[in-house]
């Protein structure tokens, strides 16, 4: 992340230098765009954490009694099979195992809120079997890859958006979606898996707070769970992934009408699980919910970090300078320049690629089932923040070194580019 921030930081100043010493400069200088969007950025960077205490302390409570009641040993065991061979490096019934099916489980159905806290909950678990503090682990740098990438049934807000724009098929961007993001997230597991062994884990100087690999936690209350390590039979496994693979012909067809269900639906859930499971739900939230706000007010400084470089790059004209370049290029491979600023900024910042998408889509010219329409409402769903991710995810756990979950999350975005090009222009070319 030092190379990143250096580069997105020098890169813009660069640029708006450059601009300030050459181009006729209109009501606003670039350097002053610069320095406004400098303060802009680190304040947004904060309302964006103050924001996500709510959001955090709801879920963390949710996930208490979930953890309580035992959902996360159910979880682990339902899908062994497969989290043991994609971690081999967790315990099959670790509380890690649990946080990240219900991380994954929650992008898949399209809910970013949900998945953030409990994609941090999982961090902090891996955390724990962590041998060199401060370092991303292989098992941390696979999953935050899968989480740039998830596979995606139901992307909620891209239809909300598409449905307020007049579109005739607000959810018409499910199969491509599903498409862009199984491609983008086999991508992700073959170049965790390929990129490692150029970054090897090791322990420098400052690790001296490791903890042995299992080690017993008593402090923090979480240790391994000890109900066995045995999964569920086959058959069990096998009946919930054809459970799982019925909801994507359920989704494409009434995904629209199923979204507004799903957010009220987990949480009565998740406590009637823990009223039969005999948790006393209402201290059990209260318990979990006070860590949102220890770990949102935890990661501000690393959200300020990413977010006043990716806001410096774009003020500058940089991402201007970009597509101006290479916009030609790609309206030769289905990518044409109206939709291009769409695919460079998502990675760098959800809020700057949801306005170009509904500036786009409501824009009469085009409309949200244009070609381009389609193009980038595919983009929204399918694509993640990788930069706002790894400052989250990593600065909850205090991670520094990230070895190459960013090369990871960078080929995930780039594939699910091409893989949304390809279905939208089979479909809708």
């Amino acid at each position: 992340m030092n190379v990143v921030f250096f580069f997105l930081v020098f890169v813009a100043f660069v640029t708006a230098a450059w601009r300030q010493l050459s181009l006729p400069t209109g009501d606003i200088s670039p350097m002053d765009a610069l320095s406004k969007a400098m303060i802009d950025s680190a304040t947004g960077a904060v309302e964006l954490a103050l924001g996500l205490v709510g959001v955090m302390a709801l879920f963390l409570g949710l996930m208490k009694i979930a953890e309580q009641g035992g959902m996360l040993t159910i979880l682990a065991r339902l899908i062994r099979p497969l989290m043991v061979r994609l971690f081999p490096d967790v315990p099959a019934d670790h509380p890690a195992m649990g946080a990240m099916i219900l991380n994954m489980s929650a992008n898949i159905l399209g809910l970013g809120n949900a998945a953030t806290p409990f994609g941090i909950k999982a961090m902090q678990e891996l955390n724990r079997l962590n041998p060199c503090k401060g370092t991303a682990t292989d098992s941390m740098v696979l999953f935050l890859a899968i989480n740039t990438s998830s596979i995606t049934l139901l992307p909620t807000g891209v239809i909300a958006l598409r449905a307020s724009a007049g579109s005739a098929d607000p959810a018409g961007i499910l199969p491509t979606t599903l498409f862009a993001t199984l491609c983008s997230t086999l991508a992700a597991i073959l170049a965790v898996k390929a990129y490692r062994r150029f970054f090897p884990l090791s322990r420098s100087q400052d690790d001296q707070d490791t903890k042995a690999v299992g080690e017993d936690e008593t402090a923090s209350g979480v240790s391994l769970l000890d109900d066995g390590g045995e999964g569920y039979p086959a058959w069990v496994s096998l009946s919930a992934l054809i459970g799982f693979l019925l909801l994507i012909p359920l989704t494409v067809l009434y995904g629209q009408i199923l979204s507004p269900w799903i957010l009220p639906g987990l949480m009565l859930g998740f406590l009637l699980f823990g009223v039969v499971r005999k948790v006393p739900i209402y201290e059990s939230f209260v318990d979990g919910a006070k860590d949102g706000f220890q770990v949102a007010l935890k990661i501000i400084p690393y959200l300020v970090a990413i977010l006043v470089a990716v806001g410096m790059f774009r003020a500058s004209g940089a991402m201007e300078w970009m597509v101006s370049q290479i916009g030609q290029l790609t309206g030769l491979f289905g990518l044409p320049a109206e939709a291009l600023p769409m695919a460079l900024l998502r990675p760098l910042s959800g809020s700057g690629a949801y306005g170009v998408m509904a500036s786009i889509i409501n824009d009469p010219a085009i409309g949200p089932d244009s070609y381009v329409g389609y193009l980038v409402s595919t983009l929204q769903g399918s694509t993640e923040t990788t930069f706002y991710v790894l400052a989250v995810y990593f600065g909850a756990v205090q991670v520094r070194r990230i070895r190459h979950a960013l090369a990871a999350g960078l080929t995930a975005d780039l594939v699910g580019v091409i893989a949304t090009v390809a279905a939208v222009s089979f479909l809708y070319g």
